[in-house]
């Protein structure tokens, strides 16, 4: 193993935005809080940890938890897509290189989709939000488990929230242009390289 790449999952590997929203939603509603009224509020939640941002406006996160282990299962998968040309990207980084996901999503349902998708046999592990809310937390583990330095670390994400854990974490963020927050939004984040499409990721072969 050369370098470790933590993947983001939603937005980075597959089109799932229109289904997280209405999951987050959809668990909001069971418990008795507003949802998002914009789609542009709800990209908010994503400047931090997406579990310190919902806490922060007075959500209970276990409560939050509990819906989302009953909603998920429940949720249509039909509508999410993989990124167009990640295949081969991943192929070619799996010869050389660990790959694991870290991600708010549920391990339950990113594991649903990487079978749909067969892209199951590229990943060594998969750490969603089960595992532990902060992805600091997550990227440290992965880092220590598979005996990797910084620098040979690296987290492939799409939202300022994420870059910033990552930078916290101490390992180099690249983030990609084609998922949730735009190319303005992620450079204010001040990552440390940003790409527009899969195949850039072999630059770090």
């Amino acid at each position: 193993m050369t370098n470790l790449f933590l993947f983001d999952f939603d937005g980075v590997l597959v089109d799932s935005l229109a289904l997280y929203e209405h999951s987050v939603k959809v668990c909001l509603e069971r418990i008795g809080k507003p949802p998002s009224e914009t789609r542009e509020e709800f990209l908010d939640l994503f400047e931090d940890n997406f579990y310190r941002s919902i806490a922060k406006r007075g959500i209970d996160v276990d409560a939050f938890m509990a819906a989302s282990k009953a909603v998920t299962p429940t949720l249509d998968y039909d509508s999410v897509r993989p990124v167009a040309g990640l295949d081969g990207v991943l192929a070619e980084l799996r010869k050389r290189h660990g790959l694991v996901i870290i991600s708010s999503n549920s391990s339950f349902a990113i594991r649903l989709m990487l079978a749909r998708f067969g892209y199951e046999p590229y990943f060594d592990d998969v750490l969603g939000a089960d595992v532990n809310f902060s992805k600091v937390e997550k990227i440290l583990y992965a880092k220590g488990h598979y005996g990797m330095d910084a620098r040979r670390t690296l987290y492939i994400c799409d939202t300022a929230g994420d870059v910033r854990e990552a930078r916290e974490a101490g390992v180099r963020t690249v983030a990609v242009t084609w998922g949730w927050h735009p190319r303005e939004r992620l450079e204010r984040a001040c990552p440390d390289v940003l790409i527009d499409k899969p195949e850039d990721l072999l630059r770090f072969c």
